[in-house]
């Protein structure tokens, strides 16, 4: 098959042709039908994700059409599949309490196993699959996978967001404009901040209720006048201390703190102000990923009209398209995401 390797740390990813991928007992092969390019992916791809080595295959945004199934599979030939980043066993304690995005035994393709930056992927413990319904084109379901899923997560089970309240998100990359389009969903006040003007102006599009330019570093306290004293909800989408504490800083007494940006590599450890946690009295929440078991309630809104996912996919992309994705998260990015569907090269 074909696939994009890493043979270097920051250098164009090499397109090869690799040995196909097994088919595991638990699970299925899938042909992948689109997969996202996610900033996550750049941990891996620059050499700060510990579980990343020269001769991995990114890729953990994606969904397909499954080709072969192993003995113990629960899906068949032709199944079309979205895949969540966080593949669980299904037999652990997590596991068994509904938090399998918290699975000690997960696996998580494109980190620890080949991902999809590939025309075939495999999929160990099938049972994290879910269809992909016919309403959802494969470039816009690629996203569930990871940006979309983890966003839904955030703002539902851990912050337990409610309507009219004010959601500041730090950060409008995937995830953010994720999380920006859904809390406005939920009935929420949102507020956006970024450094990039293009981006601000484009969620503003999309119907968010307020836009800041952090570039001065004045972004909390313009949240804390905005909003009357604070927000109630605070998003850190990118997984820097900068934005860390400038969620925190923003927040009201009593809000909450959603960590939904990966720190890793070099912002695994931060600064942060903890005088602002302490004397506001506020929580501090981690979100990663998703359990299966809700896809049903985000697949839903989205079946119903209650969000519109379009805006989030800018570019459709070849695979040999994925390193230029790569390169410009360097730097400030455009609006929008990328998503392979092309995978001949």
């Amino acid at each position: 098959m074909r696939a994009a390797v890493i043979r270097e740390f920051n250098k164009d990813l090499s397109i090869e042709t690799v040995a196909d991928p097994a088919c595991p007992e638990t699970g299925v092969v899938l042909k992948v039908d689109a997969c996202g390019v996610c900033r996550s992916d750049h941990h891996g791809w620059s050499g700060e994700h510990p579980r990343v080595k020269p001769g991995a295959i990114l890729g953990h945004e994606y969904c397909g059409t499954v080709v072969e199934t192993g003995r113990l599979a629960k899906y068949k030939v032709g199944d079309k599949l979205i895949a969540p980043f966080i593949l669980a066993c299904g037999s652990c304690q997590a596991c068994k309490q509904g938090v399998s995005n918290t699975c000690p035994d997960q696996v998580a393709p494109g980190f620890t196993m080949p991902g999809a930056y590939a025309e075939y992927v495999a999929v160990p413990f099938d049972h994290n699959l879910v269809p992909l319904p016919d309403s959802l084109s494969p470039a816009l379901a690629a996203g569930l996978g990871c940006r979309v899923t983890t966003s839904w997560h955030a703002l539902t089970d851990r912050a337990d967001v409610r309507a009219g309240e004010w959601v500041a998100i730090h950060g409008t990359g995937g995830i953010g404009l994720a999380a920006a389009l859904l809390a406005k969903a939920i009935g929420a006040q949102v507020v956006v901040v970024d450094v990039v003007q293009e981006k601000l102006d484009h969620a503003l599009s999309l119907g968010v209720d307020a836009a800041i330019n952090g570039a001065d570093g004045k972004a909390a306290e313009k949240i804390v006048e905005l909003t009357g004293g604070g927000a109630n909800v605070s998003v850190e989408a990118l997984g820097i201390g900068a934005t860390t504490n400038g969620s925190l800083e923003c927040l009201a007494p009593l809000g909450r703190h959603i960590q939904v940006g990966m720190p890793v590599g070099k912002t695994a450890r931060m600064e942060i102000n903890m005088n602002a946690v302490y004397m506001k009295n506020l929580a501090m929440y981690g979100s990663r990923g998703m359990p299966t078991w809700k896809y049903a309630s985000l697949l839903d809104l989205i079946e119903r009209g209650k969000i519109d996912l379009k805006p989030m996919v800018a570019r459709e992309i070849g695979l040999s398209g994925a390193s230029t994705e790569l390169h410009a998260m360097n730097g400030p990015t455009a609006p929008g995401t990328a998503v392979i569907t092309d995978f001949s090269g």
